[in-house]
């Protein structure tokens, strides 16, 4: 009896147990399958406009263009970004999921400002049969959430052939992908191309924009134009280096970050979720660093990965929350007293004072000044197109640089330049530049005296 009462408590003990297992096994099955499920994204007419739904939910995007830095995308409260191409999509893809973020995937189709000829229909056919394996083997990822046909197409071209070429792409998607809308982007907004891809892309569900300084025409002009489906801001930011005020000799003066923060927050409110019912949502350019223009005019982070200061107003415009440790800003920034507005012309190897004014953080308890003298960029490219960063010119400052202001040397070379500053607090970066021009050295004015200058010190930005 002794021995029956025994095995009925092992046979118990092992029946709960096989049953715990099972219960278990069974809540990972479905936590597999519910982060591996297929995601769908529709963009539903409602009475009032478009509204685009995730998994029947509402979803307005608040994006970010770029693929670094994923974890800090969710920081700021962004819940998706933008690549441009394929290339590692399947990681990138796989990041943006762990995080609960999602990607509008990139195609990048070639342009006729490179050399593609969209009457080839050899070639045209070649990228489509390409496009085809890039639509079967992610659509299906559970982090897409739309496909970006094409970037800036139209951007210097003559053939709108390419837009036919969009379509047979789009209408692929539609034909083995239900579940994620189409769209291409274009280079701003114009009436032709809104013209031609209403009549050559029938299977575009959203047109996506990318735009700087012209944003705030978006609203109006893209319905005048004749576009009244949903539309997105795929790019935006600061003013473009093609709509900046410019110097005599005919460079672009760029916004300080202060400028630009200023102008990411006024934008986004003003002019993207202040149209929600048509447009759908955006993504801020550029979440990264890059050479384009100068070193600092597009990215929200340094070359060396430090966040700067735009990066407040997206997480203040994205959470709708007041920034507990805010960036550095600049106040104002002379070189002699003088604006970048001022059209600053100095001599070689002139002895000159350059100041910033920054208002810093009272919870910063490290503040470092970081000053750079910088050639002018002389491989200016269009569309983003790779360019050789600027030549940094050493040996000019004097004495210890880590200060708001500081003497400096121009180049002995005349030519263009540009002296940069940045302001380091809180982790994150305030910085501005000046272009100047320098002439050369009158042969009647005395040799100056060699002076012995110090090198910027890089450590003093690691934390």
């Amino acid at each position: 009896m002794k021995t029956g009462n025994r095995n009925i408590k092992n046979n118990s003990f092992i029946l709960n147990h096989l049953v715990a297992i099972a219960k278990l096994v069974f809540i990972i099955i479905v936590f597999i399958f519910s982060n591996n499920a297929v995601s769908q994204t529709k963009v539903v007419k409602t009475n009032n406009g478009y509204q685009l739904m995730r998994n029947g939910q509402p979803y307005y995007v608040k994006g970010v263009g770029g693929q670094v830095n994923f974890d800090k995308m969710v920081e700021i409260g962004a819940n998706s970004f933008r690549t441009w191409g394929v290339d590692s999509a399947k990681v990138i893809l796989d990041e943006a999921q762990k995080r609960g973020l999602t990607v509008m995937l990139g195609m990048w189709m070639q342009h006729e400002r490179h050399g593609f000829d969209y009457d080839n229909k050899e070639k045209v056919k070649q990228q489509l049969e390409y496009f085809k394996t890039v639509v079967d083997q992610f659509k299906n990822h559970p982090a897409l959430l739309l496909w970006g046909i094409g970037n800036e197409l139209d951007l210097n071209y003559t053939n709108p052939n390419c837009w036919y070429a969009v379509q047979d792409i789009a209408a692929y998607i539609h034909q083995v992908d239900p579940n994620h809308p189409t769209s291409t982007v274009t280079a701003g907004l114009d009436s032709l191309e809104v013209d031609h891809i209403k009549k050559r892309c029938p299977d575009i569900d959203i047109y996506s924009i990318n735009t700087y300084g012209d944003i705030g025409n978006v609203p109006i002009n893209i319905k005048k134009f004749g576009w009244n489906g949903p539309y997105m801001i795929t790019e935006w930011g600061p003013n473009g280096h093609w709509e900046s005020p410019t110097t005599s000799w005919g460079v672009s003066i760029e916004q300080s970050s202060s400028e630009k923060k200023q102008v990411y927050a006024s934008r986004y409110k003003n002019y993207i979720a202040a149209n929600k019912n048509y447009c759908l949502g955006s993504y801020a350019f550029l979440w990264g660093a890059k050479q384009e223009y100068t070193e600092t005019l597009y990215g929200i982070f340094s070359k060396d990965n430090i966040p700067t200061e735009p990066i407040d107003a997206l997480e203040s415009v994205f959470t709708e929350k007041t920034i507990t440790q805010p960036a550095p800003s600049i106040q104002s920034f002379t070189i002699n007293n003088k604006n970048a507005t001022d059209n600053i012309v100095l001599n070689a190897e002139e002895k000159t004072e350059a100041t910033v004014i920054a208002s810093i953080p009272s919870a910063a308890n490290k503040v470092v000044y970081k000053w750079r003298v910088m050639e002018e960029s002389t491989d200016k490219k269009s569309g983003g197109d790779l360019e050789n960063e600027a030549i940094e010119i050493s040996g000019l400052i004097k004495g210890v640089s880590n200060k708001n202001q500081i003497t400096f040397r121009t180049p002995r070379i005349p030519g263009q330049y540009r002296l940069f500053v940045s302001v380091f607090g809180n982790s994150k970066l305030a910085y501005s530049n000046i272009p100047f021009k320098v002439l050369p050295v009158d042969e009647n004015q005395k040799q100056v005296r060699a002076v012995q200058f110090k090198f910027t010190d890089m450590s003093q930005f690691e934390n």
